[in-house]
Order: C-alpha cells, then structure tokens, then sequence
C-alpha cells in the first residue's frame, strides 16, 4: 500500500520537476557570462565558485540610500586622504549628511587625528562613490578593475550637484546590472586572493585595492547577507 502511494506522488511531482529543469538558471547564466569575459582577459577562474543571489533573493536598495551612501563614502574619504578635520566637518554641513553616516565613519570624523592606517583605509573608499555613482546611473561605466578611479570626477560631480541635485539625477539600474557586476567582482577577487595566497601579483594586471573596495560596495548594494555597511562580507 505504501509503495503505491508513494508512485502516485512521484507521479504527481515528477512533471513539475522536469518543467523546473528546463526553466534556465538566471544565476548560472550569470556566473557563465562572468567567467567567459574573465577568461576573455586571462584572468584565472574556477567552475566550483559558486553562484551569487537571484534577482528574486537580492535586496533592492532605493535612490535615496545609495545617494546618502555614496555622499557619505566621499566625505570619509576625504578626511581620509586629507586628514583635516575642519574640512570634514563642513563637509558634513554642507552636505547635511551627519545621519548619512555608519558608527566606523563617525568614529574616523570625530577623531581629529585619525592613525595613519585608518586614514589609508578610508581614502579607498572613494572607489566605493565610483560604485554608488554608477549605480545610480550618474558614471556611465564601471571600468575593469585595474587602475583607481576618477577622484577629480567625483568631486566635481559631489560638487555641482549637492544632495539634492543627485536625488534629482538618480535613477538606481536595473537589479540585474547590479547582480552582473557583483558576480564579475566576487570572481575578480576570488583571483586576487589566489595570487595572494600563492605569493603572486595580481593576474591580468587587476588592482587588490580597487577589487575589494569594489567588491565591498556591490554586496552592500545587493543586500549581501542582509549586512550594515561596517560589517560587509567579501567572502570568495
């Protein structure tokens, strides 16, 4: 009696099953396009990386907060390259950005003489605006990863436009330009991170410092494990 019922379940989920075989995998799609332009630069790749979130179990972040992100990055980056506090804290003001920012940024702007190496930190965060910009559709294109950004661009762009001048200009990508760029960074630094573990460059030319800054802005703008900004995950 039992096998019987058993066959006529197997019956029951068996055609559903096969529909949902046939159905293509948006995630492995994804994963093949990265590796394909991967290899395409001669960048080492490995099949068993796994694949990142679907659209449907991404977080979809709204204008408002990468705008706020991206201004806030831009501010710590500043007092990070620069060291001056006065100047950070007009920024600050003229940005009305103080909700703007994590407890780590605040730390690093109410310390008037931040280390050296918490200053070298945070001055990498520009290359997470260069994310944020683009993401909101401000930059045009997210470049391969193999030299820093545009400072001087965006600092005029921050400049010229205020707060309220990006509100009006974003316009957040489609969910699926976000996903593809942040499965092609998971694997550019899945290759970063080989070469350091087996004492090497960077392959291809990449940049360590732009790979994981890059990396650390895409999973947050993902919903990467539903982490705060501080406690961003770069697992590869």
């Amino acid at each position: 009696m039992m096998k019987r019922i058993f066959s006529v379940f197997l019956a029951l989920i068996l055609p559903v099953q096969a529909a949902v075989s046939q159905t293509p995998d948006e995630t492995q799609a994804r994963k093949a396009r990265s590796i394909a332009q991967l290899q395409s630069e001669g960048v080492p790749t490995i099949d068993h990386l796994p694949t990142i979130e679907a659209e449907s179990d991404s977080s979809r972040r709204d204008n408002k907060a990468v705008v706020e992100r991206g201004i806030a990055l831009a501010i710590v980056a500043v007092k990070g390259e620069t060291g001056d506090h006065a100047m950070g804290e007009t920024l600050i003001r003229q940005f009305d950005a103080a909700s703007f920012l994590t407890p780590k940024e605040r730390a690093l702007m109410d310390d008037p003489d931040p280390s050296e190496q918490d200053r070298v930190n945070f001055t990498w965060r520009y290359e997470g605006v260069h994310v944020m910009l683009w993401a909101l559709g401000i930059t045009p294109e997210l470049e391969r990863p193999d030299h820093i950004c545009d400072v001087p661009f965006i600092a005029n762009t921050l400049r010229e436009l205020g707060t309220d001048g990006l509100l009006r200009r974003a316009k957040l990508r489609p969910q699926k330009d976000l996903l593809d760029a942040a499965d092609l960074i998971y694997r550019y630094d899945w290759a970063v991170v080989n070469a350091r573990l087996k004492g090497e460059e960077p392959p291809a030319g990449l940049n360590k410092g732009v790979v994981y800054e890059r990396h650390y802005a895409l999973n947050w703008l993902i919903g990467y494990m539903g982490q705060d900004w501080d406690d961003i995950s770069t697992d590869t």
